[in-house]
Parts: structure tokens; C-alpha cells; sequence
């Protein structure tokens, strides 16, 4: 246990045994001149107490900043300035580098906190990593990731996240909660003739309200990264992608498709109201005039709703947009040339493989969504925590099950809290029974 820590654990102690005291007057009692003298005395002890741990934090902070890091190679004192590589691969951190870096002392470590923040201090790891290793308690759900480290990957998720990438907002839950107002109805304005009553109309209120919901990814790191000593770019970029990328998948499962039932939230799909899900053309007689009237007649429900457009988009899964690029028009020229650029119809485009392809009776339609992403909310809570086993087993894409320790791994579990949903649920459309593209 660090001298910190031991001096943390030491003044909580003694703030223990003066709140015994303070309760005895707070019941009615009274404190003898023996129990007042103790409580005296108690103060003046968290009094120094406190002033040491500050005094061995900063020495702590100065000791960290002007640690000599260790070279992957020499490791000894030639090794680069922390946070750096000489040589023709210089790479600048990366968002979530810091997370990263924790990460992987902490994997390295098994969860041992204060081995973690040695190996952090030893190995010349920038001292924002050696602090917060130094100062964070392990609990029964695993680390908690400092608020700047966890806003920094939160953050990184946005070119991962289909959902983010397109537009959403990121609201903070207080306490777990968000709750947001929203307008359900217009104040309806009319002219007047002279001498005629002025009618009282107004705006009618909804509320949208986001709470928490606990989403867990399980992210496996090769042994091999974690072996490697010192502090470089090119592996920390590596568990950072792997980190980010496990849960931007997760949440774009969620938030485009989950039903909102139990400890889920609600999904694009569960909060569409029923008059914008609508059912796509057959394939048998399709033709490119119907596929253009159901893409403009999807677009034109949320001009209808007085939605403003200016934040829309659409989301589908590979195999439809790669389907629409083909099609050609009577001369062969490309019916929607602009889906190489990443629109259609004027607006970009969001491909999920988290959108399915195997819905339907027969497990081959798929869905559309056209959304004013502008109108749509993440409600966040911005603590992570993170755990680490190397003994664990987890399912691969296929659904069969691999072993961390046979496959010489070492699995990190990420828990974040967040929710998700619009404003206005008219901002939502679904085309549904989508087999476009089902022979690709």
C-alpha cells in the first residue's frame, strides 16, 4: 500500500471516531471533559494528517513528472522523454492514449492497483497516468476510470459510433437521470376582426426522460501488448482502438435496435411511432421509380412533421447500400452517383452491420432509418470501470467459446452508463421487410 493511500486510510479513521463523537451531542448527549479533549485532539491529528498527504502528493506528482522513462529496447537511462518515440516513428498521443495506458498497467498489474501505478511510475508514464493509478480505489466492480481519461474515450467514440458519427447530442445524466422537455404541440396563431376576443391557445408539453442503463463490453488484449514496457504510441493506439471500437459496437446495437425492455434502453426502432414504420417494396416488381418514391416518401414524414432537416441521415447495413450503388438507370449511368461521396438523396449515410439483414419470416429482410439525428439524445454518465481477467472465457463472433488463458489473453471489461432517445419521436423513420440486396 502506498504511503498515500496508508494516510488516506489513517485520517479516515480518526474522522470515524470524531463523527462517534459528534453523535453523542446530536442524540441529546453531552461530552465529558475526557471525550472533548479527545475530539481536540482528533482535529488537530487530521488537521497534520491532511497536510501530509498533500505534501506527499505533490512529491508524489514532482517524482512522476521527472521519472526517467524505460526504452523498449535499452531500457535504461538513454530512453526517450515520456509519452514519445524518437526515430522516424514519432507519433503524437492519441484520444484515449491516457485510458490506454491505465488500461494496460492495470491489465498488466491484474487489477492491482498500486503494483499498476509502481509499473506506471518505473516505466516513465506520463504522471497523469501515475496519479490517477496512485489515487483511485479498486471496488467490488473494478477500477474506476478517472472523469478526464473516461470523457477523453467517450470522446473517441465518435468516428467509431455510427450513432455518434451522425450527429446526436451527448448530454450529462445528473444522478442518473436527464429529463428534457419537449414541444407536442404548436401554439396555433389566427387573425382577428375589431372587437373580437383574442383566442387563448399555447404550446402543449412532453417530457423525454433518459435514465442510466449499465452497458458492459468485453474487450481481449494479447498478452504480448501488455508485456511491453515503457510507453509507446503505437500500442497504445492499439488497446485504445480496441477499447473504443468494442463499445461503439455495443452501443450502436442498442441505440439503433434495442427493444427497451428491462435494464435496456430504447432503440431508434422501439421509438419510431407506428405511422413512420413503413413496409419497403417487394422485390418481385421493383422497379427504380418505386425505390425513388420510398426514399423521397421516407424524407418527406419529417418534412411533413415540421421537422428541420439540416441534421438528417440515414443509417442501413452494407449489403442494402451496396445495393442501391448498383442500380443503373435505361442509359447504364449510376442512379445515385452520390453514394460514393457517402450520400443519398442529399443527405450522408451511416452503414451498421448492427443493423440486420436477417429479420423476416424467411431471415432475409433488413430495415432503412431516415432520422433527424440533431433531435436525437445520449444522456451519459461519464464513470467507467474497468476489470481485468486472464482465467475469464468469452464468446467470438461465431458464438463459440475461447479461453482467455488458452489463447494467452487477457480480457478487459468496460461498464459505462448512458440512454438514449429523441426529443421528438416524428424525427424517426423505419422502412421495414428491406430484401434489397439479399442476393449480394
Amino acid at each position: 500500500m502506498s504511503l498515500v493511500l496508508q494516510m488516506r486510510n489513517d485520517r479516515a479513521g480518526l474522522v470515524a471516531q470524531v463523527q462517534a463523537l459528534a453523535q453523542i451531542e446530536a442524540g441529546g448527549g453531552s461530552l465529558s471533559a475526557e471525550q472533548l479533549q479527545q475530539f481536540t485532539s482528533l482535529e488537530t491529528q487530521i488537521n497534520d494528517l491532511t497536510a501530509k498527504i498533500k505534501r506527499a502528493e505533490s512529491a508524489e506528482q514532482l517524482a512522476a513528472a521527472g521519472a526517467v522513462p524505460v526504452s523498449e529496447s535499452a531500457q535504461g537511462a538513454t530512453s526517450p522523454p515520456a509519452g514519445s518515440i524518437s526515430g522516424p516513428f514519432s507519433e503524437k498521443a492519441k484520444p484515449g492514449t491516457g485510458m490506454a495506458q491505465m488500461t494496460r498497467l492495470l491489465a498488466a498489474a491484474q487489477g492491482n492497483q498500486q503494483m499498476a501505478a509502481q509499473l506506471a511510475k518505473d516505466g516513465g508514464y506520463p504522471s497523469d497516468v501515475h496519479m490517477a493509478l496512485s489515487v483511485v480505489t479498486p471496488g467490488a466492480g473494478g477500477v474506476l476510470v478517472p472523469q478526464n481519461f473516461a470523457t477523453d474515450i467517450i470522446e473517441s467514440l465518435r468516428p467509431v459510433s455510427i450513432v455518434r458519427k451522425m450527429g446526436v447530442t451527448s448530454l450529462p445524466l445528473n444522478n442518473g437521470n436527464l429529463t428534457m422537455p419537449r414541444i407536442t404541440g404548436n401554439t396555433v396563431v389566427s387573425y382577428i376582426g375589431s372587437d373580437t376576443d383574442i383566442p387563448v391557445t399555447g404550446m402543449t408539453f412532453g417530457d423525454t426522460k433518459l435514465s442510466a442503463k449499465t452497458a458492459a463490453a468485453i474487450v481481449p488484449i494479447s498478452n504480448d501488448l501488455l508485456a511491453m514496457s515503457g510507453v509507446n504510441p503505437r500500442v497504445d493506439s492499439i488497446v485504445a482502438s480496441d477499447l473504443t471500437v468494442s463499445m461503439g459496437l455495443s452501443e450502436d446495437l442498442h441505440f439503433i435496435r434495442a427493444d427497451g425492455s428491462g435494464v435496456l434502453p430504447k432503440g431508434l426502432r422501439h421509438w419510431a411511432p407506428s405511422f413512420n414504420v413503413l413496409t419497403a417494396p417487394a422485390v418481385a416488381d421493383l422497379t427504380l421509380e418505386k425505390i425513388d418514391l420510398f426514399l423521397g416518401g421516407m424524407m418527406l414524414r419529417l418534412e411533413a412533421a415540421n421537422v428541420q432537416m439540416k441534421s438528417c441521415g440515414w443509417l442501413m447495413a452494407p449489403r442494402v447500400l451496396r445495393w442501391l450503388q448498383s442500380l443503373r438507370d435505361g442509359n447504364g449511368n449510376k442512379a445515385y452517383p452520390e453514394i460514393d461521396l457517402g450520400m443519398l438523396k442529399g443527405y450522408p449515410v451511416g452503414l451498421s452491420t448492427q443493423i440486420p439483414v436477417n429479420l423476416g419470416a424467411d431471415g432475409d429482410e433488413s430495415e432503412i432509418y431516415f432520422v433527424n439525428f440533431a433531435d436525437c439524445m445520449i444522456g451519459e454518465d461519464m464513470d467507467l470501470t474497468i476489470g481485468f481477467s486472464s482465467e475469464a472465457s468469452y464468446k467470438d463472433a461465431e458464438g463459440n467459446m475461447v479461453s482467455a488463458f488458452q489463447r494467452n489473453q487477457t480480457l478487459v471489461r468496460v461498464i459505462a452508463k448512458h440512454d438514449f432517445g429523441p426529443r421528438h419521436v416524428e424525427s424517426i423513420v423505419v422502412a421495414v421487410a428491406v430484401k434489397w440486396g439479399k442476393g449480394m
